[in-house]
């Protein structure tokens, strides 16, 4: 078998294997990136951007549809998917030509075909064996279903879903998470009548209470159907239609059934058990350096336990290559990674819940501002608030420990948000920063101006 040897042998050329591999190059090391599908991985191709792109693109449905509210004479004639997927495609196209070109121009040894760790400093490609003085398991994760219920026909996943000729006349969709809360927003704003079905008590189960209760109101707004807290039993499709069961006895009959459960870690037939690497559940135990229990093998993104996030996995890619080459870069805080639901209104968080901050801290204090008070919110026609949790009691000194902001472009606000919490930034450090009028993010400078004492628009 054919032998190629380099400082890194990176297994999987998602968010996180291809920002290792390009930091690693960029440090001086020799690199192999192995990938089975396309280089960008989940987030690229069927995740985020395109996601995104549906997104932006219901934005402008609904812009149109409503455009008489603002004394503009637009109507919405209709959705041409064909239309909506080439421009998606397009902008999904033109990312992928550029990772390609980055990837090439540092030297990097892409390898395409389905890689397997055989050892613990080799992965087996097509007959080819390359080996590294270290090694970096990142394959991701892939959409996960439940027990029973099998994806085909009129039962789908989001791969699926970004890629549909037609708008569905009514879909229901299982699980009221990130995912699932996407998509909803996205083909409501198509004109589909949606159902949303979330075992848990309420929308967005991992964000704060505050946030969850904001977009449910929101939801109910737009008129998007949810049923909280009730459990899929079943579902039964014919030509033409599928019909979802749940344990409260009801029966929904849609077009189609959007699966969106979650992601579950894409471990199963690389090799990784049997190379002797720690798991639990199919995910790769790692350590805060993001080291397996083996020598020179790291493991990041996804397959790691933790948020799945293409941005986590990026910044742990460049972590590990950093490490790697002996830099010592410090310890990423899972808190501090940011957080953006895309829906319509948009979900933004960083740090603690309020929940979580009482159980580590015990005394906390919160307050929530109403983005009603907004100049930029009200032009935008939005609703919502920002909601900040500080460590102490009231009249305390104490960091600003979590941020939860639901309204409009609220994701484009995280910036900031994160920079609080990871700086460790108090009431009064913000409220001295200066926030241009009139913009949303001026209501992220007055929260912190009511928190620290000195509210100019709010009652506290």
């Amino acid at each position: 078998m054919p032998e190629h040897n380099a400082d890194l042998v990176i297994l999987g050329g998602g968010s996180g294997g291809y920002a290792c591999a390009l930091r690693a190059a960029e440090l001086g090391m020799s690199v192999v990136l192995v990938e089975k599908d396309k280089l960008g991985g989940t987030c690229l191709h069927w995740g985020c951007i395109p996601t995104k792109a549906l997104l932006h693109a219901a934005e402008v449905a609904d812009a149109a549809r409503e455009g008489d509210k603002i004394g503009v004479k637009s109507s919405l004639a209709g959705i041409d998917m064909a239309g909506v997927n080439a421009y998606k495609d397009g902008v999904v196209a033109k990312l992928y030509k550029g990772l390609q070109g980055l990837v090439k121009s540092r030297k990097i040894n892409f390898v395409a075909g389905t890689g397997k760790f055989v050892a613990p400093n080799a992965v087996e490609v097509d007959g080819d064996r390359y080996v590294g003085k270290k090694v970096v398991l990142a394959t991701g994760s892939y959409s996960k279903t439940l027990p029973g219920l099998d994806v085909g026909g009129r039962i789908i996943t989001s791969n699926e879903a970004i890629r549909l000729d037609s708008v569905p006349q009514r879909i229901v969709i299982l699980g009221g998470g990130v995912i699932g809360v996407e998509f909803a927003s996205v083909f409501k704003s198509f004109g589909s009548e949606v159902t949303i079905v979330e075992a848990l008590p309420r929308l967005v189960p991992n964000e704060d209470e505050f946030a969850s209760k904001a977009l449910e109101r929101a939801f109910r707004r737009r008129k998007i159907a949810f049923k909280t807290g009730v459990r899929f039993t079943g579902a039964k499709q014919t030509e033409d239609s599928v019909t979802v069961s749940l344990e409260s006895g009801e029966d929904i009959e849609a077009d189609l059934l959007l699966v969106a459960v979650g992601r579950g870690p894409n471990t199963a037939g690389h090799g990784y058990e049997e190379a002797g690497v720690n798991m639990e559940r199919g995910f790769v135990l790692a350590d805060e350096r993001l080291r397996t229990n083996l020598d020179n093998v790291y493991a990041l993104g996804d397959i790691v336990p933790g948020l799945q996030l293409a941005h986590r996995g990026f910044a742990q890619g460049i972590f590990v290559a950093e490490d790697i080459a002996g830099l010592n870069p410090p310890v990423i805080d899972e808190m501090g990674i940011p957080r953006v639901t895309y829906c319509e209104p948009e979900v933004a968080s960083v740090g603690l819940t309020e929940a979580q901050a009482k159980d580590k801290f015990g005394e906390v204090q919160t307050l929530t501002y109403d983005l009603a008070g907004n100049g930029k919110s009200q032009i935008l026609q939005t609703q919502g608030a920002i909601k900040l949790v500080k460590q102490g009691a009231k009249g305390t000194a104490g960091p600003v420990v979590g941020i939860h902001m639901v309204g409009a472009r609220v994701g484009e606000l995280i910036g900031e948000a994160q920079l609080v919490y990871n700086w460790d930034a108090e009431a009064d450090d913000v409220a001295a920063l200066i926030h241009a009028h009139p913009t949303q993010n001026e209501a992220f400078g007055e929260a912190h101006l009511a928190l620290a004492g000195k509210p100019l628009h709010s009652h506290s």
